[in-house]
């Protein structure tokens, strides 16, 4: 009977704990960007329908990628400023260990989440558009998106602002857009669509460069994070 109402007291505390994070990162801001990710969506899908341009997984890829980096970007980019205003940063910091138990925990609530979502969008385009497969659709998008969302959190972390990381992530994504053309075939592409195999490249060598890019997306999204953390140990800096 103890056991039992011991796992009943900590499902009971993990939910709260969740839902009190949950609405620490996205507070009542989050819906309009996941309203506006929606809205891209929808505007261009009826754009590919009514232009009639030949649909892939590629095109998929493509229509999802612009409304992921919409969800990722006021959770990743404000975090540190909703705890700010919320006052949670003093409390935090109060915490042993505290940027593992906490922020950590949150980045991993909001990729979760932001999984989920995407495939709720492939699923939508699979139906309406053109048959992929959902969860590798998803999780091929999670890594370009991740990527940006762990910079932005790391830049949240020396900016200590969400206006301003706003303004310097999208001015660096502004720049990666610009160079994404030079870059195109190469494994340093941010935004390379892993379902568009180039003109005159052999599958096996464009397989590779996917692999490679992959891998440097990981990599960076690890850097980021760790850097990030590393940042919030600061305490003077933040309050």
């Amino acid at each position: 009977m103890n056991k039992k109402t011991d796992i009943r007291t900590i499902l009971v505390v993990t939910t709260r704990m969740i839902r009190y994070n949950l609405k620490i990162i996205f507070a009542n801001r989050f819906i309009w960007f996941l309203l506006s990710a929606f809205a891209f969506f929808v505007f261009f899908a009826i754009q590919s329908v009514l232009e009639r341009n030949t649909i892939d997984d590629g095109s998929i890829y493509d229509l999802l990628i612009f409304p992921g980096i919409l969800l990722i970007f006021y959770p990743s980019a404000f975090g540190i400023q909703n705890d700010d205003d919320s006052r949670m940063l003093e409390i935090l910091f109060g915490i042993p260990n505290y940027r593992y138990k906490v922020w950590l925990v949150r980045l991993i609530m909001i990729y979760v989440l932001i999984f989920l979502i995407l495939v709720i969008f492939a699923a939508a385009a699979s139906v309406l558009l053109y048959s992929v497969n959902i969860t590798e659709m998803a999780y091929q998008l999670m890594y370009p998106i991740v990527f940006l969302g762990s910079m932005a959190f790391m830049f949240s972390t020396i900016v200590r602002n969400g206006n301003g990381t706003a303004v310097v992530m999208v001015l660096i994504g502004v720049a990666l857009l610009i160079l994404s053309d030079t870059l195109s075939r190469t494994q340093w592409n941010v935004f390379l669509n892993p379902f568009e195999l180039p003109n005159n490249m052999n599958q096996v060598i464009w397989q590779g460069i996917v692999f490679k890019n992959r891998v440097f997306l990981g990599i960076g999204m690890i850097v980021f994070i760790l850097y990030g953390l590393y940042n919030l140990q600061k305490r003077e800096k933040f309050v």
